[in-house]
């Protein structure tokens, strides 16, 4: 499998590792631990994409999350992925479950755990053809307008095309600067995810911006800083996200 390819399913399963409230998680690379409200809605349309020697490669879907339960939030995510080639496809769907069981009131952070599970693609121009599985922790502690999250976890992603297991994490900060105006930064770091891979860190700057009640804008850029020739030039995102 190429470098190009392994860069592109990084991006799938980094970018789809997200899924929170408007104020934390998308648009950056590590996730919040708040779930979706009680049976309430948050669907991103999204997409996204990661910038390399070969081009561009990424995916753009729909991320859909509902609150199954109190501190219970179950999510789906249906991407259509794209590769450096132009080939597009069915990419990983995936299924995840985010449940906090820490609380900042009580606790002094909020605490979640978010197994996701990725299923093979049923393409055979994009996506990976076997599952996988990411276990990652997310914490959460607010000071004012200012917003520290972050954490990660490991993925089982061994395969015959000579991908490996590996592991993420990463930090944000973040504030509001203006009503429903909020910027972040973050740090992010994947150590290789194939047997002839390069580790991964990228610096990322984010927004989040909302339009009304219901309606919400969030946007992100980051930069790699590690092994940029094997492993890209940055990575972005951006989406559409409703909440009712």
């Amino acid at each position: 499998m190429s470098k190009s390819l392994r860069l592109g399913r990084y991006v799938l399963f980094a970018w789809t590792l997200m899924a929170a409230p408007v104020l934390a998680g998308p648009p950056y690379l590590s996730d919040d631990p708040e779930p979706t409200d009680y049976q309430h809605f948050e669907i991103y349309a999204y997409g996204n994409g990661a910038l390399s020697q070969a081009g561009m490669a990424g995916e753009t879907g729909i991320d859909f999350n509902y609150g199954g339960a109190t501190d219970l939030q179950l999510t789906a995510v249906l991407p259509l992925a794209y590769d450096e080639q132009g080939r597009t496809g069915l990419g990983n769907v995936e299924l995840a479950a985010k449940y906090r069981f820490l609380h900042q009131d009580v606790d002094g952070w909020d605490v979640s755990v978010f197994p996701r599970l990725f299923l093979p693609s049923i393409s055979n121009k994009v996506g990976a053809h076997h599952a996988s599985f990411l276990l990652p922790f997310w914490a959460e502690k607010d000071f004012g307008p200012w917003q520290l999250f972050g954490g990660g976890g490991c993925t089982l992603n061994h395969s015959h095309d000579g991908d490996r297991d590996f592991c993420q994490g990463g930090a944000v900060l973040t504030r509001e600067i203006a009503e429903g105006l909020r910027l972040g930064v973050e740090i992010f770091h994947q150590t290789r995810d194939a047997v002839d891979g390069k580790s991964s860190t990228n610096l990322g700057a984010g927004l989040t911006y909302d339009i009304s009640e219901n309606y919400h804008f969030l946007s992100y850029w980051g930069p790699g800083v590690q092994n940029v020739r094997e492993t890209g030039r940055g990575v972005w995102y951006s989406a559409l996200l409703f909440t009712f």
